[in-house]
């Protein structure tokens, strides 16, 4: 009996072993490609203008030690280089037609289903930002994201230790601010409600008119391929990332 056990013992473990491999394989081979794909949250359409006002100043902003950031305005730069509508970018926000501003707020390894929550925030700006810089990723509200990360970690322990399915996730917020027609002035109305303490809150509004116009979007770009590293995904990432931002123009 004792033999017979051993037996059914060591037919088991080759069962698990042979179901392990098969999984692995499975990943290596259907996840041998790079997959970068990148989604916006709301379509910008800027109006369009005179060959001479086609000027943008472009401001990078991030707290993500991760990012890097004089990459990814080059690689930017060069989108709009290549943009067939003849828009330049130069360095005087005071004389461009607009001011474009984009906030990376995330970089980092996440679950599958992390970039459409991301997505489905939409737009957040600055003032996530500035969280992003103080807290961290978790402050972002990625919480899931990280999460999920662990959980995809547990799976490729059971699927193979040497073959796993990697996504990175890139979130990036856009900004646009557009010079109005001489004579055109633009109301916006704004809207904080900040909690002080246990006991409640304050509500602030106010109205304002300024020459601009402005507009804003989210831009989730992912990257997937098995035992992807950051340094391999972030060129193809940033790469797709400006061009939709080029895209808008």
């Amino acid at each position: 009996m004792r033999i017979l056990r051993h037996v059914k013992l060591i037919s088991a473990f080759s069962i698990v072993a042979t179901l392990m491999g098969c999984a692995a394989t499975e990943v290596a081979i259907s996840k041998k490609d790079l997959d970068v794909q990148t989604k916006t949250s709301t379509a910008i359409f800027v109006d369009p203008v005179s060959p001479e006002k086609r000027t943008i100043y472009v401001d990078v902003k991030s707290g993500v030690q991760e990012f890097d950031r004089a990459v990814f305005k080059r690689l930017l730069i060069d989108s709009f280089s290549t943009n067939s509508n003849g828009y330049k970018i130069i360095d005087d926000p005071e004389k461009a037609q607009y001011v474009l501003s984009a906030f990376v707020l995330n970089l980092e390894k996440a679950s599958p289903t992390a970039s459409q929550q991301a997505l489905g925030r939409g737009y957040q700006g600055g003032g996530v930002l500035a969280g992003a810089a103080i807290g961290g990723a978790t402050n972002n509200g990625y919480k899931g994201a990280l999460a999920g990360a662990v959980v995809g970690g547990a799976t490729d322990l059971i699927s193979g230790a040497l073959v796993k399915d990697v996504t990175y996730m890139l979130v990036c917020d856009v900004q646009i601010k557009e010079r109005a027609k001489s004579g055109v002035l633009v109301t916006r109305d704004t809207s904080i409600t900040t909690k002080v303490s246990d006991n409640g809150g304050v509500h602030q509004s106010s109205t304002e008119q300024s020459n601009q116009k402005e507009y804003a979007t989210r831009i989730v770009t992912t990257a997937n391929k098995s035992n992807l590293k950051l340094e391999e995904a972030q060129d193809p990432m940033y790469k797709k990332t400006s061009a939709a931002i080029a895209g808008f123009f």
